[in-house]
């Protein structure tokens, strides 16, 4: 419990500075790590985009907890908990996941306050379930916020009195307080919500000063699950709390609970929109030269499309590899390959300075290929004029971008560049693999060395691979078996950490294509995750301006032996799905795949993410299959959420790739699909309409 508790506050105190209104005290959080006081929620949201990451414990408790404001006005929380002595009449503990969502129903005015409605433990096994509508105004130039609302559930049971929802149904008026067995976590008792006895809370917090808040409050939840299984002694329902907050916007708690126990609490906001390198510390672009300098430049088409030209040398020095070009009249197509910048506008930009810098001054117009994998995928031109014109504008990157043509790239290419293939790239670097919030512990991971090397050998063909050598860790310890009724296609994934030394994390063979006009293709052959290899194919449409992409795919997956390495098991598949993706705009991602899964089953995966403009996304997806919830197990149906944090969001530096994990409740074998690296929507939207115009503000960094 010590060392979960001070990972966090180690978390906080090295997190990186926010500003001055972050530290306001606002925001805090309740010990269940959403906007509130210690027990009890208030109507506050945290800020639009913001992930809350926050720690509570007390004797015999612990609470972890990720929060994440969707929208505006909707939050939703993840929260792992450790109750010691919970189960077997004191003997056995309790390790519960559990999901919240928080709605805003009208902001506050001079005269109203915030109104917000919420569900707690909505799909968990019931310890910490409740509803709540609650009310906050704020004071003194919002140092004071009081906050007052009705609650059930938890939040219904010290003073509590018959639902007032009763005279619109009478199916309001009780409720099932106990708790359920582990085996049947995450259905949804839509039935028990805003039902049973209600209760009125109420709480108030002054801010000291820009470091200091007092809380204190009047809880409805008497505690009636712990004072009958752990000894909870219940003797007042007001708590009372302390916080300090530090400059990064950590804040640090000690609270007293129901008279009796003293616990601590610590949460830490991190911003996706603020990285901590704001305005990136990679080299500044070259500037564009007059017109007369680059007349006088040396120039013929044969030896431009060589890798000695000085266009070639000059684009290779920021990061782009110039892939082909031709010379019709004044105008230049170029392929370029992007291999540094996160933000393909950038790439774009300094290719449009380098042409115009190293080019005659009679060629007027750049029309500049971006590929992925080798494969054209976008067209973006652009008038010299427009650059020299707008290079200083104040507004001169969405001017360029009103100005530039964004289209599908043809299939008839720019002249290759002669000696561009084969390509060879390698690398050793340490890696760290996670599993959060497993059924038995909360943290799991092994850190070791990776070494991953490819080979493109010509356009569109990539031969790739990936060892690793763990050197420390715990994943090998989980002592969890499968008692699943569905074949063990995801539960035994212990078992690959268990009989596993240096392993083989993937080993394929992938070819990448352009089948037609908006359309993309993909084959995947070979070792293509830990547990899998075989054959993937993909089909993708993608219309370079459309928010709609349409996808199918077909695989053949065969289960790879548990030492990872050359060796496989009886078990094999094909499965398929045909997805559809949409881009709602402001960054809200939608997703909908239907199909078969690994295990056999057939049903559907919903995801929504919101991706930030600088990369960071947070999303969360559900499956639902034909596989009963008794069946699928603990759990009841997959579900979890994705996080991805670029690198350069890290360090500012302009380097592609990032860190993602996915934080799953439970891993089961319901509703389990491949992971199949570089799936073509990833592929090819960075390089499309939508995600150029987000974030187009580096085209001239």
């Amino acid at each position: 419990m010590k060392t979960s508790y001070c990972y966090w506050i180690c978390a906080a105190l090295v997190a990186s500075p926010a500003t001055a209104q972050d530290v306001q005290l606002r925001f805090s959080a309740s010990i269940y790590g959403t906007p509130g006081y210690i027990d009890v929620p208030s109507a506050e949201m945290f800020p639009d985009g913001q992930l809350q990451l926050s720690s509570s414990f007390r004797d015999n408790t612990q609470f972890y907890a990720l929060s994440f404001q969707i929208s505006p006005r909707l939050l939703g929380t993840f929260r792992y908990a450790i109750a010691r002595g919970f189960d077997n009449n004191g003997q056995g503990d309790r390790f519960d996941r559990s999901f919240d969502v928080k709605y805003l129903l009208a902001t506050e005015t001079d005269y109203l306050p915030d109104i917000a409605v919420g569900l707690q433990d909505f799909g968990g096994t019931g310890i910490y379930s409740s509803e709540y509508l609650v009310a906050s105004k704020h004071f003194l130039d919002e140092r004071l916020v009081l906050s007052g609302g009705l609650g059930w559930g938890r939040l219904g049971t010290h003073n509590g009195f018959s639902n007032p929802l009763s005279a619109l149904s009478a199916s309001f008026s009780n409720r099932d307080l106990s708790v359920k067995p582990v085996e049947e976590a995450g259905k949804l008792s839509t039935g028990d919500w805003f039902s049973g006895d209600a209760a009125f809370f109420a709480a108030a917090s002054y801010r000291i000063n820009d470091r200091l808040r007092v809380a204190l409050e009047y809880s409805s939840d008497a505690y009636v699950n712990e004072t009958d299984r752990t000894g909870f002694e219940y003797n007042s329902p007001i708590n009372a709390a302390l916080s300090y907050g530090f400059k990064n916007g950590a804040e640090l708690s000690v609270y007293a609970l129901h008279g009796s126990e003293i616990g601590f609490m610590a949460s830490l906001p991190i911003n996706p929109t603020k990285p901590k390198f704001t305005s990136g510390i990679e080299d500044a672009p070259p500037a564009l030269l007059p017109r007369r300098t680059t007349a006088a430049l040396s120039w013929d088409t044969g030896s431009v499309q060589t890798k000695n030209s000085a266009l070639f040398t000059a684009l290779k020095n920021q990061g782009i590899a110039l892939e082909g070009i031709s010379i019709e009249g004044a105008t230049a197509t170029v392929r370029i390959g992007n291999g540094r910048y996160p933000a393909q506008a950038q790439a774009l930009g300094r290719t449009a300075r380098v042409l115009a810098n190293n080019l005659p001054e009679d060629i007027t117009t750049f029309r500049i290929e971006s590929t992925a994998n080798g494969v054209p995928t976008s067209r973006t031109t652009l008038r010299r004029a427009d650059l020299e014109a707008l290079e200083y504008d104040l507004d001169g990157s969405w001017r360029t971008f009103a100005r530039a043509k964004i289209e599908d790239a043809p299939r008839t290419q720019a002249a290759s560049i002669s000696g561009t293939y084969p390509k060879f790239n390698w690398r050793v670097n340490p890696y760290l693999e996670p599993a959060l919030f497993d059924p038995d512990n909360p943290v799991r991971a092994d850190f070791g060395i990776q070494l991953a090397a490819s080979v493109i050998p010509a356009q569109g063909l990539v031969l790739s691979g990936a060892i690793r050598q763990p050197l420390t860790g715990n994943l090998d310890e989980s002592t969890r078996t499968s008692n699943s009724a569905l074949p063990h296609v995801r539960t035994d994934s212990a078992e690959y950490a268990k009989q596993s030394d240096l392993e083989i994390k993937h080993l394929t063979a992938e070819y990448f294509f352009r089948p037609g006009r908006n359309l993309f293709g993909r084959v995947t052959a070979g070792y293509l995750e830990t547990m899998y290899g075989g054959l993937s194919t993909e089909l993708l449409w993608k219309p370079v301006n459309s928010p709609l992409a349409l996808g199918a795919e077909m695989n053949y997956a065969k289960k790879r032996d548990y030492d990872q390495l050359f060796g496989f098991q009886d078990y094999d598949i094909v499965t398929g799905h045909a997805s559809a993706y949409y881009d709602f705009g402001g960054g809200y991602l939608g997703q909908v795949d239907v199909g078969r899964y690994l295990a056999g089953d057939y049903g559907a995966t919903f995801s929504l993410d919101r991706e930030f403009d600088n990369g960071f996304s947070v999303g969360a997806f559900f499956t639902l299959t034909d596989v009963s919830f008794d069946d699928f197990g603990e759990g009841s149906f997959d579900k979890g959420i994705r996080i991805n944090i670029p690198i350069d969001w890290l360090t500012g530096t302009a380097t592609k790739g990032g860190y993602g994990t996915t934080i799953r409740p439970v891993l089961r074998d319901g509703g389990a699909r491949l992971e199949i690296r570089n799936r073509l929507y990833g592929v090819v939207r960075g390089t499309q309409t939508n995600e150029l115009e987000d974030r187009w503000g580096k085209f001239w960094r």
